[in-house]
């Protein structure tokens, strides 16, 4: 009791407030965890779930009788053991019968338990019907053997098993979840024949290491046939940590050219798989998929079809995108979390966990022998006065005839004890005509066997572990079964981005002079040619597919990105981009480029600085974009410029002065942002008053030609007739011949 706990004179208990508050809160959480939540070592139940099977049990609902209304069992459970909600009781009970839940399952319904695709779908208690399943004989055969203590129940009128005497790790076997105060827990199922192997392993080994049990116990074993994807040696790191969490992806098989879908990961329904596929497809990032259906029926209770468009899709990386955006593959977190023997809940690891249970099994095993042996000697210290009164019928009759207490004169005429001369004088007169001499040795010779074998396997360890193994083996081959979720090693899921998921069409995505954008089917439109707003007029163009992005540069040196299929039509004038993208007050967009991400572009400033850059770094899916180019102060930024071999193409630039200079690509640093390398000699006064710049530039591949546009003007100059051009990066380069001091532009000529 608190020091500051004290009575009032009116005998009111007065505590302070805090210390209430703290000890109620406790009292609740350790209520929760130990006798609600948590599963226990012995018998892997939880309270309501122990509650029901007894309840069962003790209504005589065995595998051999006859199936009883739910009702009936949740009545008893919640009058007799369980004062809680009929609803929480009938969902425990539910759990425990459906196959699609439970590994093993402890009960065989009878009527609308609910399905894979709606759990929740189980009819009212009034409606189904339940008995034990023969498994739940593994929980249950030895209770009445002086196996478990047995406790009051809520109202102190009846007892009932603090746990029952498992004769298998059902903790491990059927798993649990639940969440506590503070904890939970997350115990996935496992195959009975291997958690059997790996405990008669450590029974007969103690020093077994953990290794050395994953090698019985592999992974989990969920009750559907999915495949169990995670790592072995991350399977192995969770027995050793009782935590992390298990991969299962969905089994499928082609067929007839479609995908077939044959099991679902554990708790995964197939309509919300088909519902999850579907969505995507709505939305148009599935153009691979044509069509979807369920087959499933009674023979076959997964089989959902996806048709592919063509025999050309590539079914594994479909299936690799599904995996990795729907259920098909889903994760499940392990928390082996449980009360051990000594009352308190703890994450265990694989070893502790058996062998803890070995420990329960050992001593219950103890428990059931003692109160066998216990029984064999009351039953032969009763024989030996029986005998004795057999032998010596007519005195034993005289002596009850004619004495007013014959009790205490059997014991002195006889040498018997008190309760062998109660159980005389119980026994009725024609019994015990009956009764033959030779049937009473045959008894005791029997029971004196079976003592002295009791007396033998209680007295030996050695003896009793053989006898813990044989009947594990027992009943490993009657309830075993073979594993139904396979181990196996697969590559990681990957969704496919939007680019690939998109048809693939040739494009011309257009930019106007005011920023407005749009994009044109097809390589081989005119993209000055088409309608523009009053005072608007073409600015850029590239040509690239549908499913590729499209990069805008703004004036200020930032890069913006969109796929292409989602840019409006060419039949109308666009859209501004300011409605996409939020650039800096007063920028606006100058250029754009796109295609394959790892296509090479030139960047520069119309300062003569630039740099070669790959297309994905400039991808920038913000609205605010990224800064790409640092500008020279007066600085602008140039049409980018493809680059298709940076080995042998040359990159050529002119100032508005008339001067001309080629340099190699190479030259050029490869880099994702910046201001780059000096191109060509201008004073940075003459660039911030706008006296000198790069008027034009472009990257010519090794045998193309050049075309020098001055106005009506145009200048072809050859690959020979570029190399007299030729200089050192950063020099001020040639002077170009009369009549073309001004260039408004360059044009790359193939061949």
């Amino acid at each position: 009791m608190s020091t500051t706990e004290h009575y009032t004179p009116e005998g009111i208990e007065r505590v302070r407030l805090a210390e209430f508050t703290e000890k109620a809160y406790l009292d609740y959480s350790m209520y929760v965890i130990l006798d609600r939540a948590l599963p226990h070592i012995g018998d892997g139940l939880k309270p309501v779930q122990r509650r029901i099977v007894y309840a069962m049990s003790e209504l005589g609902l065995s595998a051999a009788s006859k199936h009883k209304k739910s009702a009936r069992t949740v009545g008893d459970v919640l009058g007799k053991f369980h004062p809680h909600g009929d609803t929480a009781c009938y969902e425990a009970m539910v759990l425990m019968a459906q196959e699609f839940s439970y590994r093993y399952p402890l009960i065989d319904g009878q009527g609308n338990w609910g399905s894979p695709d709606d759990p929740k779908s189980f009819a009212a208690m009034r409606y189904t019907e339940a008995r034990l399943t023969p498994y739940a004989r593994v929980l249950l055969s030895e209770l009445g053997q002086g196996t478990v203590e047995w406790v009051p129940n809520f109202d102190g009128t009846l007892k009932e098993p603090s746990l029952l005497p498992a004769r298998l790790p059902n903790v491990l076997l059927n798993g649990a979840t639940g969440i506590a105060v503070g904890m939970a827990t997350d115990i996935p199922p496992h195959n009975l024949r291997e958690v059997t192997s790996a405990c008669i392993r450590l029974l007969e080994a103690p020093k077994t290491t953990l290794e050395e049990l994953y090698q019985h116990i592999p992974g989990p074993d969920y009750p559907t046939e999915a495949e169990i994807v995670t790592p072995t040696a991350d399977l192995l790191k969770i027995y050793q940590s009782g935590r992390g969490s298990v991969r299962a992806r969905a089994r499928w098989e082609k067929e007839e050219g479609n995908v077939v879908i044959t099991a679902l990961p554990y708790q995964v329904s197939g309509a919300r798989i088909l519902e999850q596929i579907a969505t995507q497809m709505r939305a148009r990032k599935l153009p691979w998929i044509e069509d979807l259906r369920d087959e499933s029926d009674h023979e076959n209770h997964t089989r959902l079809v996806i048709v592919p468009r063509s025999n050309r899709v590539d079914l594994e990386r479909l299936m690799s995108h599904l995996f990795a955006t729907t259920d098909l593959e889903r994760s499940y977190r392990v928390n082996l979390n449980l009360i051990g023997l000594d009352g308190r809940p703890r994450v265990k690891n694989l070893r502790e966990i058996l062998q803890e249970w070995l420990e329960f099994r050992t001593a219950t095993v103890r428990r059931r022998l003692q109160h066998r042996l216990n029984k064999v000697l009351d039953r032969l210290h009763l024989l030996e006065g029986l005998l004795i009164a057999y032998l010596n019928i007519d005195e034993v009759i005289r002596i009850i005839r004619t004495e007013d207490e014959p009790r205490p004169v059997l014991m002195q005429r006889f040498d018997l004890t008190e309760v062998q001369a109660d159980y005389v004088l119980d026994t009725k007169l024609r019994q015990l005509a009956r009764l033959e001499e030779m049937k009473i040795r045959a008894e005791q010779e029997a029971l004196a066997a079976e003592r002295d074998e009791l007396e033998k396997i209680l007295g030996s360890r050695r003896r009793l572990k053989t006898l813990v193994r044989k009947e594990l083996e027992a009943d490993a081959k009657e309830f075993g079964d073979d594993r139904r979720s396979p181990i196996v090693e697969r590559a990681a899921a990957e969704a496919m981005d939007e680019s690939e998921l998109t048809p693939s069409e040739p494009v011309t995505v257009v930019l106007s002079e005011k920023g407005w954008v749009r994009a044109a089917k097809g390589h081989e439109i005119d993209p000055a040619g088409l309608n523009y707003k009053a005072g608007d007029g073409f600015r850029d163009a590239v040509r690239l597919r549908s499913n590729q992005p499209v990069i805008f540069l703004d004036s200020s040196g930032r890069s913006y990105s969109l796929l292409a299929h989602s840019l409006p039509s060419a039949r109308g004038q666009g859209e501004p981009l300011t409605g996409r993208f939020s650039p800096p007050d007063g920028a606006e967009f100058v250029t754009l480029l796109g295609g394959d991400p790892g296509q090479r572009w030139l960047i520069a400033s119309d300062a003569g600085y630039g740099f070669v850059t790959q297309a994905r770094n400039l991808l920038a899916n913000k609205k605010g974009g990224k800064a790409v180019l640092t500008l020279p102060r007066g600085a602008r930024v140039l049409k980018a410029q493809p680059v298709r071999d940076p080995d042998t193409d040359r990159v050529v630039a002119v100032t508005s002065a008339g001067r001309m200079l080629v340099i190699p690509v190479s030259d050029l640093p490869e880099m994702a942002r910046g201001k780059g390398n000096k191109i060509i000699g201008i004073p940075g006064k003459k660039v911030e008053s706008r006296e000198e710049y790069v008027a034009a530039i472009a990257v010519v591949p090794e045998g193309a030609r050049l075309k020098l546009i001055s106005g009506k003007r145009h200048l072809n100059l050859k690959a020979a007739d570029l190399n007299a051009y030729e200089g050192e990066r950063g020099r001020r380069g040639n002077k170009l011949p009369r009549g073309f001091q001004k260039v408004d532009g360059l044009e790359v000529i193939d061949g």
